[in-house]
């Protein structure tokens, strides 16, 4: 079992988890994920790792509440446990020898760039950091990523805090006045990481993204975490979650990943649990 010792609420549908794991929180690097399972009856559901402390023995898992199982992880407490907690999987994110880069997060993918952020800021790089949201409300890890960047750059869709606009836009504006980047970093929604992707192709930067297909065992058995790079068939799980974004075929991605939507918005429509939850604020 494997205890929860914090619980935050960052906004309305993302929260935060630290989980007593030390066996994990002294391998897992950056770009690594966990598979968890609630309970007996529960689904294995993959996070990437957020965060670790190796001195408290604390991996830190942040997630948006989007189906049953987060919604249900949403709700432990502090001293609850998780029957599994495990990881690390997938490939750690290659960075080689680089001096400038730039990583870009997008909504709760903030949680999944940070890692990266803080491995490159202490590797001595010089870090720039782009965090875009729909809104002010929905901001996370400001802070966090302040103490990993030289330069913090905030983006809202509607101009509620920070820059209004989009992440690419403060990235072409960013190359454009002369920032040379050995290599960007773009982690958040599948349509994000595919248009950063061609805002850095015309300038030969190097980015890489991680993606986030369907995914049941982490182990590449199931092939439901197949995705398509530079004409090959690729499973995220042990190939990634890190792929050249400028190979990866994003629209069949995005296609395979709404495959369940339906089912989802049915459950979410007609679950009492869901409606138990709502009317308790648990998710929205």
């Amino acid at each position: 079992m494997y205890k929860i010792l914090r619980r935050e609420q960052l906004n309305d549908t993302v929260a935060r988890l630290d989980v007593e794991a030390p066996l994990i929180a002294q391998k897992a690097k950056a770009g690594q994920f966990i598979i968890l399972r609630i309970d007996e009856q529960g689904e294995r559901i993959p996070l990437t790792i957020a965060d670790t402390d190796t001195d408290t023995g604390t991996v830190t898992i942040i997630f948006q509440i989007v189906g049953q199982t987060t919604m249900l992880l949403s709700q432990m407490k502090e001293g609850d446990a998780l029957l599994d907690f495990v990881g690390p999987l997938g490939k750690a994110t290659e960075f080689d020898d680089v001096k400038k880069v730039c990583v870009i997060g997008g909504g709760v993918g903030c949680a999944i760039a940070y890692p990266s952020a803080k491995a490159l800021y202490n590797m001595g790089a010089d870090v720039d950091v782009i965090a875009g949201f729909r809104s002010k409300d929905i901001v996370i890890l400001e802070d966090e990523f302040k103490e990993v960047c030289n330069n913090l750059f905030i983006t809202t869709d509607d101009g509620t805090y920070g820059e209004k606009g989009f992440v690419t836009d403060k990235l072409k504006d960013l190359i454009e006045a002369g920032n040379k980047y050995d290599l960007v970093i773009a982690i958040g929604p599948i349509p994000m990481m595919k248009f950063v992707s061609k805002v850095t192709e015309p300038y030969n930067i190097k980015t890489l993204v991680s993606l986030n297909p369907i995914m049941i065992d982490g182990t590449g058995m199931c092939g439901g975490c197949r995705v398509t790079v530079g004409g090959e068939i690729k499973f995220a799980c042990v190939d990634g979650p890190d792929f050249d974004g400028h190979q990866v075929d994003y629209d069949e991605l995005m296609k395979r990943n709404g495959t369940y939507r339906g089912f989802e918005a049915h459950d979410r429509e007609n679950c009492r649990m869901y409606k138990a939850a709502a009317q308790l604020g648990g998710t929205k």
